[in-house]
């Protein structure tokens, strides 16, 4: 699948990637993505959309984190769910690639419902064994492999991927090189799904609630706008854009209400309530040459 595993310095070329590898490297055993992960051993690295059942808060005493912790699971799973709805008519001899791969849930779900190979690749080491620990627990090692790569740079083949995604990793990178290796590496009509934050350019810049998300994760959040013109310059063609936005409050609501609650989950619902960030679903298809 992917070359033998590289030098961190041949991944890792700026000390902005350092201290991003660093950061989710040293989050080793942090209480969100774990606690909601052993619920079912599927490890997201990213939120939730839909509505929360209320019982599980109107509910006896006893018991209550754990529902609350089986909620948040459940809404979360249903959003890596319906990203892999659109990624478009996959075979089992097609090959995916997760682009920031985390702990491994989404390729995990794409293996089950596919049947196909997906290749995720990250720059935490720490995530990479990780999630190819669960890769041989789950006994689809063969099929289902994590590197330690740059998704600017991936060393993957040229045209050998039927679909890419990115969930909730994009603010971490430059826009425009991601799509240009992203367009090199899909097939021609292959299909590319993002999830992401992205702030609103009608409201001006980063607001306050923004910059605070940015602070918190070490990342670096971009204008709606800059999705659309870095897809259009790299031959990668929206056929559908859903605003995702309203889906998922709820989940930063009940998060908010949970054992797992860091603190970050008001300036979320502040920015999404007074319309500063959008939450956004952007389906395209690679054409051109």
């Amino acid at each position: 699948m992917a070359p033998n595993h590289p030098a961190t310095a041949t991944v890792l070329r700026s000390d902005y990637q350092k201290s991003v590898a660093a950061y989710w490297d040293n989050h080793q055993q942090d209480s969100v993505n774990l606690l909601l992960g052993d619920v079912d051993g599927l490890y997201h690295h990213h939120y939730g959309i839909g509505d929360y059942d209320p019982a599980v808060l109107a509910g006896p005493e006893e018991g209550r984190e754990d529902r609350i912790i089986a909620e948040l699971h459940r809404l979360e799973t249903a959003q890596a769910d319906l990203l892999l709805d659109h990624l478009g008519g996959v075979g089992p001899d097609d090959r995916l690639l997760d682009a920031g791969s985390g702990r491994g849930g989404t390729s995990f779900l794409a293996h089950q419902r596919f049947g196909c190979r997906v290749d995720g690749v990250t720059i935490s080491e720490y995530q990479v064994g990780f999630a190819n620990q669960q890769a041989e627990l789950r006994g689809v090692a063969d099929q289902v492999r994590f590197h330690f790569r740059n998704m600017l740079d991936t060393g993957l083949e040229t045209g050998s991927r039927r679909g890419i995604w990115s969930n909730e990793t994009t603010m971490y990178v430059d826009l425009l090189p991601l799509y240009a290796e992203f367009r090199r590496l899909l097939e021609h009509g292959g299909r590319y799904v993002c999830i992401t934050g992205c702030y609103n350019d009608v409201t001006g810049g980063r607001s306050r609630a923004v910059s605070r998300i940015d602070e918190h994760y070490l990342c670096n959040i971009h204008p709606r706008s800059a999705y659309f013109q870095a897809l259009a310059s790299n031959d990668l063609i929206p056929i559908n854009v859903i605003d995702l936005t309203g889906l998922t409050i709820p989940y930063w609501e009940l998060r908010a209400k949970s054992p797992v609650a860091t603190g970050i989950e008001e300036p979320f619902l502040t920015a999404y309530r007074e319309g500063s960030l959008h939450y956004l679903m952007i389906v395209a298809d690679r054409v051109g040459p």
